[in-house]
């Protein structure tokens, strides 16, 4: 099959990329470049570079690329500026997939993969968010994607394309240091970047309802997140007219200061971190359940956190040699 991955520069998408390639699928990257980097791409794949919203040139893509299915990853993911933009993200994240879904459907295409988040759940009152926990979204970003879904699977239901929604929790690490996060926007670089500055790492409120106080997450290795992808692909390919909705996480929850510990340890400071006000809408626990995918698709997390802060380091270190130490 061939497979166009929207937003396949970027730092998922790269890795999706070469998760398919090893796989033996042939793919096409579809990118703005507006924060995805053409270098990550391979050679012998072919970069087209547009908008989603241009429903001319998706659809002469696939068309021209014989496309047989489509990784949705392209879309605008910061939650804080989705507050401040909300109607720049909803035309980017719910216009841009109508606009492809309404190319796709037209154009035949079989299978349909939708990058999807954690963020739809909002402040789960659970201890392991499972895919029936209620999806009330607190920001306009994890609005957008539920509404995805939505679309998703509603066009799904009508035309027969087989689709999935696969729900990311937090995603780090890097499968090479060129291909790491070069953003500064998940707690991991967050924390390199304070530490190369000489600035103490921040936590955001120390005195929620958790052993330690500080916010629990569920990390999920970029590697194993690309690898979920293809085992998707994979399950819609055998399966004509499937529609799946899944959560890619390790099960595991790890707090803020102990992945601030951790990171001290491996990167050799020893900057204790400092304790500032709560931010807003920060829930206490947002842990997955990753029964359903172990049990409809087979698939399971190989990496733990530790492989993830290494593989992130390596690639923080490409980037800012002086921050090595020893």
């Amino acid at each position: 099959m061939t497979w166009l991955i929207t937003g396949g520069a970027g730092y998922i998408g790269a890795h999706v990329v070469r998760a398919m390639l090893d796989a033996g699928e042939q793919a096409v990257v579809y990118d703005d470049l507006s924060t995805g980097i053409a270098d990550r791409v391979p050679a012998d794949v072919p970069l087209v570079v547009g908008s989603v919203l241009d429903g001319e040139l998706v659809s002469r893509t696939l068309t021209e690329r014989s496309v047989t299915g489509v990784v949705h990853l392209a879309a605008k993911k910061q939650v804080g500026e989705s507050m401040e933009l909300p109607l720049h993200y909803y035309r980017e994240n719910v216009e841009g997939l109508r606009v492809l879904l309404e190319a796709v459907t037209a154009a035949e295409v079989g299978s349909f993969v939708f990058s999807s988040s954690a963020a739809v759940y909002g402040m789960p009152d659970v201890n392991l968010v499972t895919e029936e926990t209620p999806c009330v979204p607190m920001s306009p970003y994890g609005e957008t994607k539920l509404a995805g879904e939505w679309l998703v699977r509603a066009t799904g239901r009508a035309t027969g394309l087989s689709t999935a929604s696969l729900r990311y929790f937090n995603v780090a690490g890097a499968a090479s240091p060129e291909l790491a996060d070069v953003g500064v926007f998940n707690l991991i670089p967050m924390v390199f970047e304070k530490l190369t500055e000489n600035a103490p790492p921040r936590i955001f409120g120390d005195d929620y309802p958790t052993p330690d106080g500080t916010c629990v997450r569920d990390y999920i290795h970029v590697v194993d997140l690309a690898e979920a992808h293809v085992t998707a692909a994979r399950a819609l390919q055998a399966s004509p007219g499937s529609n799946f909705t899944l959560n890619i996480g390790r099960g595991e929850g790890v707090s803020v200061r102990e992945m601030i510990d951790r990171i001290n340890a491996l990167t050799g400071y020893d900057r204790p971190p400092v304790t500032t006000p709560r931010r807003p809408g920060d829930p206490a626990r947002v842990v997955a359940s990753a029964d359903r995918i172990a049990t409809e698709l087979d698939w399971k997390a190989k990496y733990d956190v530790q492989d993830m802060i290494t593989s992130a380091w390596a690639g923080w270190v490409r980037l800012h040699p002086k921050a090595a130490r020893g």
